[in-house]
C-alpha cells in the first residue's frame, strides 16, 4: 500500500523525493502512524537499516532498531555510530515535523550526537522530544537506550522551519 493511496495522509509537509512522487503535501505526522500502525512500509532508509518508529505523539516519538551485526557493526565489531545516529535523527526528524503547521516543513541545521557505550546485539530504543519550539528555530534532543535502559548515546537537533518559498521542493 502505498501513500497515495491514503489521501488522508497527503497534506502538511512539502515532499519531493521518490516516494511520494506525485504528492506535494504530506503530513509526516500521520505517515509516521501509518508505518507505526501498520498501514504503510517505512521510507527506505528505515528499511535499509532497520529502525522503526513505535510511537508517535505531538513533539515526542519513539523509534527501535534491533541491531545486528552482520548488517551495522563496524570494523571494531560493535554498531557503528552512524547507525545510531540514524536511528536518533529519525526519531528527532519526526518529532519535529509532528509540531509543524500546514503551511511548514523543516529542515535541520545542526546535527550532534554523544556516543555513551559500545553497543553489540540489543534493541535500541530512541526518545526523542522537542525541547523548544519557536517561530524559526526548533532544538529536539533524543537519548538513545539498549534493551537494558542503559544510556548508549545522546543526541540533540537544530531545526530551522521553513514557510512558503522557503520550503519549495522540501
Amino acid at each position: 500500500m502505498s501513500c497515495r493511496e491514503k489521501p488522508s495522509l497527503l497534506k502538511w509537509v512539502s515532499v519531493s523525493n521518490p516516494l511520494f512522487p506525485t504528492v506535494e503535501r504530506v503530513d509526516l505526522a500521520a505517515y509516521a502512524r501509518a508505518i507505526v500502525e501498520g498501514r504503510i512500509p517505512p521510507p527506505p532508509v528505515a528499511q535499509l537499516i532497520g529502525f522503526r518508529p513505535v510511537n508517535v505523539e505531538p513533539g515526542r516519538t519513539v523509534f527501535e532498531l534491533q541491531t545486528d551485526l552482520e548488517r551495522h557493526a563496524n570494523p571494531m565489531g560493535t554498531v557503528h555510530g552512524g547507525i545510531l545516529c540514524d536511528l536518533a535523527d529519525a526519531a528527532m526528524g519526526f518529532a519535529y515535523a509532528s509540531t509543524l503547521e500546514q503551511d511548514e516543513t523543516f529542515t535541520t541545521l545542526e546535527l550532534k550526537i554523544n556516543f555513551l557505550r559500545p553497543v553489540w546485539h540489543t534493541r535500541l530504543t530512541a526518545t526523542a522530544n522537542v525541547v523548544q519550539r519557536g517561530r524559526t528555530v526548533g532544538l529536539v534532543e533524543c537519548d538513545v537506550t539498549d534493551a537494558k535502559g542503559r544510556l548508549v548515546a545522546r543526541a540533540s537537533s537544530t531545526c530551522m522551519t521553513l514557510r512558503g518559498a522557503q520550503g519549495q521542493g522540501r
